[in-house]
């Protein structure tokens, strides 16, 4: 089978196309024929060699068919999603034509959206579904700012807070991308800066309901800053890099009441808390499906553009999700 193969840690060059052996089927998983898969930041941590010692392909999710299943829960054919359960860190990942995922981090779909709308949905629909349901339960009628709004994730977050009823305010470091964000279902587009929580808190003096901050630690503070008594806030990314604060005291920093949350889907999805079964992933996709939900990529990439894709991801230019169809 052709695998993109990470030759060494490094840049996107490092990334290169190779012939390995079809991965014969493993009990307590699913081989699956990839059809399509979306592209993550994580991967950039991996093919760096961030996250440590890592598998040489890599790839997070993916949707495509099943070929096997040696415990028969997945007919051969069925169309499947798979995200996280260790591919592209503790096992080889989706960057190839086949892969074996662990069975509890597949699930089966039907739909007749093509490929690449499809690898559009997985992870970070459900991340964003879980992160807003769970972490921030987000109640209709509630005010959320989304920071990092023009992601993936952040656009994600917009469709399914917007038709769960929440008042969405997004923030976007590009103020021209404020039409496509208001058209995803945010009444209204900041421009994101370090202080936002000033804005914030001249037009809702008590503070907000609750915040999705995908930017990370490097405006933790200023996310806690616009929070109401008794609201939330859950980060859950590091678009402005995971640098850890230089300090942080709960007594100092954390505001009374204020539920502050970490949702990584990498860590939890699987596992007894967290199991895939959970999230509406079929649900989603029926939505995206009707146009409820708007959730094309904002490219779509040949297998062997991958490294091209790669380094669009890194640039921060992307304006959403990134395809590769096999």
């Amino acid at each position: 089978m052709r695998a993109m193969i990470r030759k060494h840690y490094g840049e996107a060059d490092q990334l290169s196309i190779e012939q390995r052996p079809e991965p014969p089927p493993q009990p307590g998983q699913v081989l699956i024929e990839v059809r399509a898969l979306g592209l993550n930041r994580a991967e950039i941590y991996m093919r760096r060699g961030v996250w440590g010692e890592v598998a040489e392909i890599s790839g997070i999710e993916c949707v495509g068919q099943v070929k096997h299943d040696p415990a028969g829960q997945f007919a051969s054919g069925q169309k499947v999603a798979a995200l996280l359960g260790g591919m592209g860190r503790s096992i080889p990942g989706s960057y190839a034509e086949y892969v074996n995922v662990p069975s509890a981090h597949v699930v089966p779909l039907h739909t007749d959206l093509p490929w690449e709308e499809l690898a559009a949905i997985p992870e970070s629909y459900a991340t964003a579904w879980t992160s807003l349901h769970r972490n921030l339960a987000l109640a209709p009628g509630q005010t959320l700012l989304i920071r990092g709004a023009t992601s993936a994730l952040g656009q994600a977050a917009i469709n399914i807070a917007a038709h769960a009823g929440a008042q969405v305010i997004a923030s976007t470091r590009r103020i021209e991308n404020r039409a496509a964000l208001i058209q995803l279902g945010a009444q209204q587009v900041l421009l994101e800066e370090p202080q936002l929580s000033a804005q914030i808190r001249e037009q809702y003096p008590h503070g907000i309901d609750a915040v999705l901050d995908i930017v990370g630690n490097s405006v933790l503070l200023d996310s806690l800053a616009m929070v109401r008594a008794d609201g939330r806030l859950c980060q859950v990314g590091f678009l402005g890099g995971g640098e850890p604060l230089a300090s942080f005291s709960p007594l100092q920093h954390l505001p009374s009441g204020v539920q502050l949350s970490f949702f990584g889907s990498a860590l939890a999805y699987g596992t007894t808390d967290y199991p895939l079964s959970g999230v509406p992933l079929q649900t989603m996709v029926e939505r995206v499906a009707a146009g409820t939900y708007q959730a094309r990529p904002a490219q779509v990439f040949r297998f062997e553009q991958l490294p091209q894709a790669h380094r669009l991801m890194e640039s921060n230019q992307a304006g959403g999700k990134l395809v590769v169809l096999i």
